[in-house]
């Protein structure tokens, strides 16, 4: 199967955003991908403050207009999409991500279960978790998400080896402390951190990190992409701060 792993600069204006998604897919789709996946957040990137007055509006409903417009691309192109998502449900916000398949259904939704995609003080009644994994068939095998922090997690890891997935579709947010785009940093220190986590999922991971205007935030993530073998073996890798489209055939 052929993967598209696309990063784009994401910016404050969501049409905007959703607008690149749609581009890159029809793009993904000319070169004969199978699956295209976006990072964590795409449409709105990972900005979130903990105040619900700042933070609910970045939310979408699932379906909404955003799975909306992006299944109808799918359906016309015949491609599988995923993407991560902010999650709106009534006043509740959820880090999700989901699949959509080339008939344009929602084949798999997920709820990232670690928490730490906000801060520890943020409003529990707002700030929520899933706590389920799940699969969805398709026509290259079976497929799971997790999301950012989740693979740090043993026990989540332990829990997503039971499912047994082909391959993991692994949207992220990952950023500096200090806010630089340090390839050289990223290769010495993280690259091989990422594939030995991968590794233990026993599958075939496509991971592919967030790329925020530096006007969203004082840490925007850095961008980048990775395919990894069931091995923990890196496969091919798109360089941090360059949009683009990362091709992994497997």
């Amino acid at each position: 199967m052929k993967a598209a792993l696309a990063t784009f600069l994401v910016l404050a204006d969501r049409a905007a955003n959703l607008a690149a998604m749609m581009k890159m897919t029809n793009e993904a789709a000319d070169d004969g991908a199978d699956l295209i996946l976006f990072p964590e957040a795409a449409a709105t990137g990972l900005v979130n403050d903990d105040h619900p007055e700042h933070d609910l509006p970045l939310g979408e409903a699932i379906p909404g207009s955003i799975t909306n417009r992006l299944a109808a691309v799918a359906r016309r192109r015949s491609i599988y999409l995923g993407t991560g998502i902010l999650e709106r449900e009534g006043n509740c916000l959820y880090d999700s991500a989901v699949l959509l398949d080339p008939n344009g259904d929602l084949v798999l939704k997920y709820r990232r279960i670690q928490p730490q995609w906000h801060g520890r003080d943020a409003n529990p009644e707002v700030y929520r978790q899933g706590d389920e994994l799940g699969s969805a068939s398709t026509t290259f095998g079976n497929v799971a998400f997790l999301i950012c922090g989740d693979l740090w997690d043993d026990s989540i890891v332990a829990r997503l080896r039971e499912i047994a997935p082909d391959y993991v579709l692994f949207p992220f947010s990952r950023n500096f402390g200090d806010g630089s785009f340090d390839q050289e940093r990223w290769d010495r220190e993280e690259e091989s951190d990422y594939a030995a986590k991968a590794a233990l999922l026993g599958a075939t991971t496509f991971m592919v990190n967030g790329l925020e205007d530096r006007s969203l935030t004082e840490y925007p993530s850095f961008g980048g992409a990775l395919a990894v073998s069931a091995e923990g073996k890196p496969l091919c890798r798109w360089p941090l701060g360059a949009p683009g489209i990362l091709y992994a055939e497997v």
